[in-house]
């Protein structure tokens, strides 16, 4: 299929970042719903979490890889959170897509139902889902970038 725009991958590193792990935090005040959300329906591995500390309640969810994971926390006190645009987004390729329609299934008995993507692209071969807070998540069926 023809692109009227070319999609560059650098594969090579030309430097050194010190860091050994890479979290993406995010605050909620439905920390319950997330964790049905991203472990239940997607599928993700709870990784660690923790209760009560310092105000504050998490869980990191993450790929067999820990090296790369999402926190979900929550604060005792109600907080006033960021809203998301249609933009936000979390991506995970599932190059089976057997498997893709599973997640997409299993989310949708759980009442999360496919929307229509911003851009275009994400239409293409993916399936966007909004969670819990709004903050949408593709399931692209290719094997990565």
């Amino acid at each position: 299929m023809e692109c009227p725009y070319e999609i560059i991958v650098r594969k090579e590193w030309k430097g050194s970042v010190p860091a050994v792990q890479f979290r993406i935090a995010r605050p909620t005040n439905q920390l319950e719903k997330l964790i049905d959300f991203y472990e239940k329906g997607l599928g993700l591995e709870r990784i660690g979490e923790f209760w009560q500390h310092e105000g504050y309640d998490g869980i990191m969810l993450g790929l067999p890889d820990n090296q790369y994971h999402i926190e979900f926390t929550q604060s005792e006190e109600i907080m006033e959170l960021p809203h998301p645009t249609k933009e936000h987004l979390f991506v995970f390729y599932v190059a089976n897509r057997f498997e893709r329609e599973k997640i997409v299934n299993r989310l949708a008995c759980m009442g999360y139902r496919e929307v229509e993507p911003e851009n275009p692209y994400w239409g293409r071969g993916g399936v966007t889902i909004e969670d819990p807070d709004g903050w949408r998540i593709v399931l692209m069926n290719t094997a990565g970038i």
